[in-house]
């Protein structure tokens, strides 16, 4: 049997357009000689398609979509298809999250999920019930039959002691070994999360080792909303073996013949993980450009790592003829923070404007001084420079038709070192979801000789600096009062981003911090500041997921808590 691994990127909610995708990628299939096309979960829909699943209308649709790509699907080819499958005659109303094959004109749904998530950005019982039994589909190909296990991407997530730790859980995996089957196929829509791909692989090896059969792993790759989905598909064989593996934040068609199970040509290493990030953030802003109807981007470049990195990567992402960058001086700005904007949109070759704000700033304190008593000072004044520039960029945004990207990063959203209104501004915060001490690292990364290749491949200058070692190596500043240091307000970056990640993503209680050594004073203090910000966080923009737990969907802190 051989089969086509058709790695989409499709439109959420576009059930005609993405079942053309589908067509298309069935039709290149059968020209390789493919007799099952695979495709990822809810590959008619998109993924997560949310609320969209609700509406009649849009369910009814699916039918006539699935029927029309039953009628145009090549001769002699099977298709397995991600659809919403209604409940039909269940004591509770509903849909599945199943998969439906399409062949010889006609379609039948073959599998339901069983396994459905509801942790992080997950929230699948909302929408779906669970399917109550394994599915084996059998075909008939290369002149014998085939037993295929089938499972949908969380069936995939099993712990080898689900049942000793909760006896009723259900073990998609177990339940398909008594059926002899020939091949796992996983269809699934798994986010980028770093180090994600390497437990994938782990659990593909798992379930091999289990049923001693090879696993097809299908992941959807593309950006939608806050979600970037790498694809980074792969088969391995029983022992663990990678026999093939696709692109990484690319769409790809993969053929492996499923007998014998050989790898057919020498199987790439995944990328360096610095370079899957970048791949990841530069992929995430053009879909969210390119799905949200916009074909310019527009930011504001102080001459600060995080501008540049954003820079680098919407550049790369939509062409440096499409970015354009706004230097916005104040009283307060360096003129070597000028001059390293301006070095790094010469070695872009993006274009920028400057408007300075110094007008702004003195009309701002003349308007309120009869109020006020005096001119504004001190965080007032400050805020007020940053409101005055995100003014002025959602101005020129909205002039111009172009996306607004937000510079801020992690590490500020989470203890509230931003300004509502102000740099919190834009329609996708691209670099929200890296700590400065992981900007950094991908810095310098991209101006050493490894990314060089990559730079290429993303039509970024291969050679030399890129971010340029007068932005990497500067103290971080906002520049927002006389020789302003990030760290007069906040401890080291080094010594921050350890404790946010073990607040934020491992959900360590500040207790448990400081039995560890941390210092009291510090995580107390670290911690009141991210519950303070809430507030602050629940009006940023998207922020691009690339860790196990982002600021978005899934995060749902209360504003008002003790």
């Amino acid at each position: 049997m051989r089969l086509a691994l058709a790695q989409l990127n499709p439109l959420v909610g576009d059930l005609e357009g993405n079942g053309q995708r589908i067509l298309a990628a069935a039709e290149r299939a059968r020209a390789g000689g493919a007799d099952l096309v695979l495709t990822p979960e809810l590959s008619l829909w998109g993924y997560p398609p949310r609320d969209l699943l609700l509406r009649p209308a849009l369910i009814q649709r699916q039918e006539q979509v699935l029927a029309s790509l039953a009628a145009a699907c090549p001769g002699g080819l099977a298709l397995l298809v991600g659809v919403a499958e209604p409940a039909v005659g269940q004591r509770q109303p509903g849909l599945y999250n199943a998969l439906a094959l399409v062949q010889r004109g006609r379609w039948r749904h073959v599998c339901r999920k069983r396994l459905l998530p509801t942790y992080d950005v997950f929230d699948e019982r909302r929408y779906f019930l669970p399917g109550d039994a394994p599915a084996v589909l059998e075909l008939e190909a290369g002149g014998r039959p085939w037993r295929l296990g089938l499972t949908i991407c969380e069936d995939l997530w099993v712990e080898e002691n689900l049942r000793s730790r909760w006896p009723d859980a259900v073990d998609p995996i177990a339940d398909l070994e008594p059926g002899r089957i020939d091949l796992l196929l996983n269809l699934s829509a798994s986010p980028f999360g770093r180090g994600k791909g390497e437990v994938r692989q782990a659990l593909a090896a798992r379930a091999a080792a289990r049923l001693g059969v090879p696993v097809v792993y299908l992941n959807q790759v593309g950006g939608n909303d806050e979600l970037v989905f790498d694809g980074a598909s792969f088969v391995v064989a029983e022992s663990g073996r990678p026999l093939l593996r696709l692109a990484c934040a690319a769409e790809d068609l993969g053929l492996w013949e499923a007998a014998p199970a050989v790898a057919t040509a020498p199987v790439p290493a995944p990328p360096d993980p610095w370079e899957q990030l970048l791949r990841v953030l530069v992929l995430g802003v053009r879909d969210y450009a390119a799905k949200c109807g916009f074909q310019r981007a527009l930011l504001g470049l102080s001459g600060g790592i995080d501008s540049a990195l954003v820079a680098v990567i919407a550049a790369a992402a939509l062409g440096p003829d499409r970015v354009e960058g706004l230097r916005m001086p104040s009283p307060f700005s360096s003129a070597g923070s000028l001059d390293d904007a301006d070095a790094l949109a010469r070695r872009l070759g993006l274009r920028t404007a400057t408007l300075p704000i110094d007008p702004l700033m003195e009309a701002f304190a003349a308007a309120l001084t009869p109020e006020l008593g005096a001119p504004p000072r001190g965080v007032t004044e400050e805020n007020l420079q940053s409101r005055i520039r995100g003014t002025l960029l959602m101005a020129v945004a909205n002039e111009k038709g172009g996306l607004l990207l937000s510079t801020g990063n992690k590490s500020e959203l989470a203890v509230g070192y931003c300004t509502l209104y102000g740099d919190m501004n834009g329609g996708l915060a691209v670099i929200g979801d890296l700590y400065k001490t992981t900007i950094s690292g991908l810095c310098d990364w991209l101006d050493g000789a490894a990314s060089g290749p990559c730079r290429a491949a993303l039509g970024l200058p291969p050679e030399g600096e890129l971010i340029g070692a007068a932005i990497r190596t500067k103290p971080p500043s906002a520049e927002l009062r006389p020789d302003q240091r990030d760290s007069d307000s906040l401890p080291d970056y080094a010594v921050l981003d350890p404790l946010l990640k073990a607040c934020i993503e491992e959900l360590r209680a500040p207790e448990e911090l400081v039995a560890e050594g941390a210092d009291r004073e510090l995580v107390a203090r670290v911690a009141g500041l991210l519950r303070r910000a809430e507030f602050k966080r629940r009006q940023a923009a998207p922020v691009l997921k690339v860790s196990d737990r982002a600021f978005g969907s899934g995060w749902r802190m209360p504003i008002a808590s003790a």
